[in-house]
């Protein structure tokens, strides 16, 4: 069974300004329907203002409620904060909260969107408005639903944000997997990043990815795992530079779900990165990805 988190609001109308389309959030969801797999579906609840501000800047929660973000930071965003994408956002965060509460029920569970980590303290940033990966880890300590959460990001891009709003805490570990060369162009400091070359394929992802999450499980001793689960690391991503096939992509998703799993943790995911001109391509990647991690799931379950 996959348990996903959804919501009618996760498709905002598309910005009058900025590149940013909403197209395959709604595709995704057409793509597990139709999917030969059992599926159930769980709507969120808006993310507590209060939740927000306990990670970003009070001021800056309150310009995006107030639908008054200035210029300078929605060019930063990538589009403009609207009443609509405000709902969105208080929405997609609280999915990556309810799915992290299935997953505590479940063993694993997805949020259909999110996976936004860019978003800084005082702004948004990467077509990022709140940062739901920080949010939810802090919220998951807070709530005393765990006392370590290893946020583990496969995007092609450095969870920059992620990085810098939970920098210096010893109770949430930050490891980001990403293209070098690629956005941002300033990266932060993630507890462990490992910057991986143009065009790697599924081979040297894999090598990678098997040599150093098992040693941060081992040394950092998580007891929950939330997983950005970017599809854009894939060959033919737009905004991508590795050069991931389908089944490595595959490979990838069944080897973080089994390092959480063997040892008994709870993960959720969030959907992250995916672009193309072809936005039915992208979703069926998103997904095919959920469902890996739903069997993977399965077969721990079922040990």
């Amino acid at each position: 069974m996959l348990h996903v988190v959804h919501h009618a609001d996760y498709m905002a109308p598309r910005p009058t300004r900025g590149t940013f389309k909403f197209d395959k959030y709604w595709l995704v969801m057409e793509e597990l329907r139709k999917a030969a797999h059992p599926l159930t579906e769980h709507a969120p609840t808006p993310m507590p203002r209060e939740w927000l501000e306990a990670v970003h800047c009070p001021n800056y929660v309150d310009e995006v409620f107030r639908v008054a973000v200035p210029r300078d930071k929605e060019r930063r965003i990538g589009f403009p904060v609207t009443p609509a994408i405000v709902s969105r956002v208080q929405h997609t965060n609280g999915g990556t909260w309810c799915a992290a509460q299935l997953a505590r029920a479940h063993g694993y569970a997805a949020n259909s969107a999110a996976g936004s980590h860019h978003a800084l303290h005082d702004t948004g940033a990467g077509y990022c408005v709140f940062n739901d990966l920080a949010v939810t880890a802090n919220r998951l300590i807070a709530e005393r639903h765990a006392q370590r959460v290893l946020i583990v990001d496969l995007d092609v891009h450095q969870g920059d944000g992620t990085a810098s709003l939970t920098a210096g805490r010893e109770d949430i570990f930050t490891l980001s997997l990403h293209a070098e060369k690629n956005f941002p162009v300033r990266k932060a400091r993630s507890s462990r990043d490992v910057p991986l070359p143009d065009g790697m394929d599924d081979d040297g992802y894999m090598e990678a990815l098997t040599r150093h999450l098992p040693e941060v499980m081992a040394d950092f001793a998580p007891d929950f795992v939330l997983y950005q689960a970017g599809v854009d690391p894939h060959r033919d991503d737009k905004l991508g530079r590795l050069a991931l096939s389908d089944e490595g992509l595959g490979l990838r998703d069944r080897f973080v779900v089994a390092a959480a799993r063997g040892k008994g943790l709870p993960i959720a995911s969030a959907l992250g990165g995916g672009y193309g001109d072809d936005a039915r391509a992208v979703a069926a990647r998103h997904a095919a990805s959920m469902l890996t991690m739903a069997e993977e799931n399965a077969r721990w379950d079922q040990k």
